[in-house]
């Protein structure tokens, strides 16, 4: 990968420093004989012109005598003059220096290291919520437009998606040379910095472009009645099915090991903090479009559309966990009957290798039998003696079929299906997770969580890639939980019901005056701001 610096770095620069140089010194000895020369000439005509002049005889030439002549002094000076000339040169260069600092190539001096890092990271964060705010309103503009009137802003969502992609799965393999302890030199670690910026502000500026636009389509400042109606009629759907999520996750409670339903604990009452955000805006929303405000009925109206997309998710995951835990349980046993047969078979044939020629292989897979025995017997334990968690149980199955593949034991002929189902589901609590808390979100999770939907979304993925995936998405959600633990007060002296929560989720932006967010790059994305306040 050739780094855009170094492919617009000049070869000429040296060649024209040294002309430089030359012209300089050679300007200097012109300067310096053109002041020294008439000098030299009058010294020596000097004596006759005075005898001339008198009309007295001069006395005879003196002897020779130690001395030194006008015309003596020409080398010497023209001398000075070249060496002052050089150093006026190498001083008002070293000052351009150390001014400038210029690589190479004559530009200013990189960006540090750290910063470059410090601002592709942040870069990460910021188009990622817009690529997320992006995909948001565009299904809200599509219910309501026809299918080409959208095609362009499609377009522009699905170009910075590529780039927003790309620019993650650099940084994951930065981050993954740098834990490994063999990270890039340094020249390297800047080339990869400088591609994720320019990717991502490459996305930005694209999705800026075509806020203007989404604007004129959406029409929320016009057509405020509308829009007005579809939050509402979601709003009172979502907010009818919350008590269902209550009793929904109270049963996980009752059915499932306690750590079972850690994923969506909270998740009611946040979805109910939305909720009471949405009524608020969307009160004030009416009241503006009544009045023929439509700027602020539209920053109003953004901001409920916000909230209750995200109290919507935040149902849907408890809903969803639900039935992945049933999934898991009714796909555990015929998981555990597939290990099981793989296992036997290994161990047939470990024990004829064992008698007939013993090897270091066989000694391994002996010791991965062992494993296997003890986890599957633990997860049989688990599964009758009471309420346990499938998809913990299903994980570790899938762990013991990874072990026997890699101690050459033999593939469970439906290992990677089997090992799908917790993996979708880490991936997908995650994603809700960071979504519905992105305003606290770093780099680091999300691009463990895009890495984990790459692999996943390659099409056949083996056991291998199945587990790195489940992996990912797990720890993706450990270090956004940390994020969010770090984060403090959401509220940021915002004020109106439930702006703590709407500020923690992203739907209002934490700086400025906290406005709602919407369709666009970095620059746009806030510019109902003004009228929110």
């Amino acid at each position: 990968m050739t780094s855009p610096l170094s492919r617009s770095r000049s070869r000429r620069a040296p060649s024209h420093i040294a002309v430089r140089v030359a012209h300089v010194a050679l300007g200097g000895l012109v300067a310096v004989g053109w002041l020294v020369l008439p000098l030299a000439g009058a010294g020596a005509d000097g004596p006759a012109a005075v005898a001339r002049s008198t009309g007295v005889t001069a006395p005879p030439a003196a002897a020779p005598q130690q001395g030194t002549s006008t015309g003596d002094l020409v080398p010497p000076l023209v001398a000075v003059g070249a060496a002052g000339a050089l150093a006026a040169y190498g001083y008002a260069r070293r000052r351009r220096r150390a001014t400038t600092r210029t690589t190479p190539g004559g530009g200013p001096e990189p960006t540090p290291l750290h910063e470059l890092d410090r601002q592709g990271r942040q870069l990460l964060v910021d188009i990622d919520d817009c690529v997320r705010v992006g995909a948001e309103e565009l299904g809200l503009a599509a219910d309501r437009s026809a299918g080409d009137a959208v095609e362009p802003y499609v377009y522009a969502l699905r170009h910075a998606e590529a780039e927003l992609a790309t620019a993650f799965l650099l940084r994951q393999r930065l981050d993954e040379a740098e834990a490994s302890g063999r990270g890039p030199a340094e020249d390297d670690s800047r080339e990869v910095l400088e591609e994720i910026v320019a990717r991502c502000q490459d996305a930005g500026r694209r999705l800026d472009a075509a806020a203007p636009g989404f604007d004129q389509l959406r029409a929320l400042e016009r057509n405020a009645a509308a829009a007005l109606e579809a939050a509402e009629t979601r709003f009172r759907d979502v907010t009818a099915r919350t008590p269902a999520a209550e009793v929904t996750l109270a049963d996980l409670h009752k059915r499932y090991a306690p750590a079972t339903s850690l994923p969506v604990v909270g998740d009611v009452e946040q979805a109910k903090d939305r909720l009471v955000f949405t009524t608020f805006h969307l009160n004030q929303a009416r009241q503006y479009a009544d009045r023929g405000d439509g700027a602020k009925a539209a920053a109003h109206l953004r901001a409920a559309e916000g909230a209750v997309g995200q109290a919507a998710d935040l149902v849907d995951g408890v809903d969803r966990l639900a039935a992945e835990l049933a999934s898991a349980a009714a796909e555990l046993p015929a998981a555990l009957t597939a290990v099981e047969s793989v296992r036997n078979a290994a161990r047939e044939r470990a024990r004829d290798t064992a008698h007939a020629r013993p090897s270091p292989a066989s000694a391994v897979l002996v010791g991965q039998l062992g494993r296997t025995e003890a986890l599957l017997c633990g997860v049989r334990q688990e599964t009758a003696a009471g309420p346990y968690d499938p998809l913990d149980a299903l994980r570790r199955v899938v762990g013991a079929a990874e072990g026997l593949a890699g101690a050459g034991g033999g593939d469970v002929p439906d290992g990677p299906a089997h090992a799908l189902l917790p993996a979708r589901s880490a991936l997908l609590g995650a994603a809700g997770f960071i979504g519905t808390h992105r305003g606290a979100v770093g780099s680091e999770a999300r691009t463990r969580l895009a890495e984990a939907a790459r692999l996943l979304g390659s099409g056949a993925v083996p056991l291998a890639g199945v587990r790195r995936a489940d992996e990912l998405a797990r720890e993706a959600r450990r270090l956004a939980e940390r994020d969010v633990r770090a984060y403090g007060n959401p509220a940021g002296g915002l004020g109106g019901a439930g702006a703590g929560g709407a500020v923690l989720g992203g739907v209002l932006l934490s700086d400025g005056d906290g406005g709602p967010v919407s369709y666009g790059g970095p620059r746009t994305r806030g510019r109902r701001s003004a009228s929110f306040t």
